[in-house]
């Protein structure tokens, strides 16, 4: 007797949400994970594709359209969140309002208190140079001297994906070796 395989999905459509589900979410992940190269967020992508589309998606749509929908939710979902982890206009540091440093009531060592300016920046300097060479490049050129991600690619001689990995990891080890140095 020979064997027959179990088929999720019909040669037409999809019998439920759970098959169309179960078909497509290792294609769908594997899409994100490809182009964020994190397992988190290619999780948390995959599972907002899923959520858009179930609201405007029929079941019994044919296959072959439910998985070009899941693809076109997948590259809007995946356009959302590039804009929102690199998409906005940074603002230069240069410009931040000063904010001056408490003084305490008894000064004990006579010294005068460092303004507010100048502390942050040797502590953004003393992380930089924490850094490998190229994240600091990165995120001098691009929070300290305000370039955008294409111009800081053009800098490096790099390209504009290469920029945003960049930025992305170095901004990451930053948090890092904040955390280690935080009380």
């Amino acid at each position: 007797m020979p064997h027959t395989r179990l088929r999720l999905v019909g040669d037409d459509a999809y019998p439920d949400w759970e098959a169309v589900y179960q078909d497509n979410v290792d294609r769908v992940y594997g899409m994100m994970f490809a182009k964020v190269g994190n397992r988190a967020d290619a999780e948390d992508l995959t599972a907002e594709v899923f959520l858009a589309a179930l609201g405007p998606l029929r079941v019994s749509a044919t296959v072959g359209e439910v998985r070009a929908y899941l693809s076109a939710t997948a590259r809007t979902v995946l356009a959302g969140h590039w804009r929102r982890h690199y998409g906005r206009e940074i603002t230069m540091l240069a410009e931040l309002p000063e904010v001056p440093a408490p003084v305490p009531d008894d000064d004990v060592d006579g010294d005068p208190p460092v303004p507010a300016g100048a502390a942050a920046a040797a502590e953004a300097a003393e992380l930089l140079s924490g850094l490998p060479e190229k994240y600091g490049q990165v995120l001098r050129l691009r929070f300290l001297q305000g370039y955008s991600v294409r111009d800081t690619a053009a800098a490096l001689g790099i390209s504009v994906s290469n920029a945003k990995v960049l930025q992305h990891r170095a901004l990451r080890r930053a948090a890092q070796l904040m955390e280690e140095v935080a009380p």
